[in-house]
């Protein structure tokens, strides 16, 4: 297939962006597992075992040279770890974990922030794919960070539900929403009507430009309760320009 100066420049430097630019296929078709298996079989994992840092440079490694990854990459997580650092949640959720890297990155940070008491933080990651959550699992484990994730499998909607009513979830400080952009508003509703966002909290939104979450972007903005910007972001590798949506809950 022929490409144009800049995005054959682009693939020379980054070979794992030739199937998503040649096919648009970016996920769900074995990369998953075949990063799983580059991670336990890569030359340094016993320096990777208990290193969260490690364990995610493997996964950029991976993501950049094997198979590009829908993961938020290096870029965007200087910019979630700087905040997690700055507001010191305790409790975090995601929706989307995917394979795990954002809830090691956030559980890593909570901990470096206050290693002297890890008993009052928790990361909830939730997951729709029983595939990708082993997956997560497994990575989660590698981090050695299992004490502080409990990753969730089912819909996202499902399984806020459900853990409020076990009481297993009372609220939350910071809010990622990472997963497919157009239930962006109704799940943020759902944690709204729960009573999980009280006044302090934080919610992020990820790729509020690439693909683009219009529709939640307006929803925030316009919200009386809500002070809301974005934050430029990369989606790595590649470079290319995205957005984290950043929202206050004020009231």
């Amino acid at each position: 297939m022929e490409h144009d100066p800049e995005t054959a420049a682009l693939i020379k430097k980054y070979p794992s962006l030739r199937k998503p630019i040649e096919t648009g296929i970016e996920s769900h078709d074995g990369r998953e597992e075949a990063l799983l298996q580059f991670i336990l079989a890569h030359p340094d994992i016993e320096n990777i075992k208990g290193n969260p840092t490690k364990l995610l440079q493997a996964i950029d490694e991976f993501s950049a040279t094997h198979d590009f990854l829908i993961s938020i990459g290096p870029h965007k997580s200087n910019i979630l770890s700087g905040l997690i650092a700055k507001e010191k949640p305790s409790v975090v959720v995601e929706l989307g974990g995917y394979l795990g890297y954002s809830a090691i990155l956030f559980a890593d940070t909570m901990r470096r922030s206050n290693p002297s008491d890890l008993s009052k933080f928790q990361v909830w990651s939730l997951e729709m794919s029983p595939e990708f959550a082993a997956i997560a699992e497994k990575l989660i484990g590698i981090a050695g960070l299992s004490d502080l994730v409990t990753v969730v499998v089912g819909p996202a909607e499902e399984s806020l539900r459900k853990l409020k009513e076990e009481g297993k979830l009372t609220s939350i400080d910071m809010l990622f929403l990472d997963h497919a952009e157009e239930l962006y508003v109704s799940d943020f509703k759902v944690c709204e009507g729960l009573g999980l966002l009280k006044k302090g909290a934080v919610i992020m939104a990820d790729n509020v430009v690439k693909p683009g979450a219009p529709e939640y972007r307006n929803v925030v903005r316009t919200h009386s309760g809500l002070k809301s910007d974005g934050v430029r972001g990369l989606i790595q590798p590649g470079d290319l320009e995205d957005e984290l949506e950043i929202s206050y809950v004020t009231k």
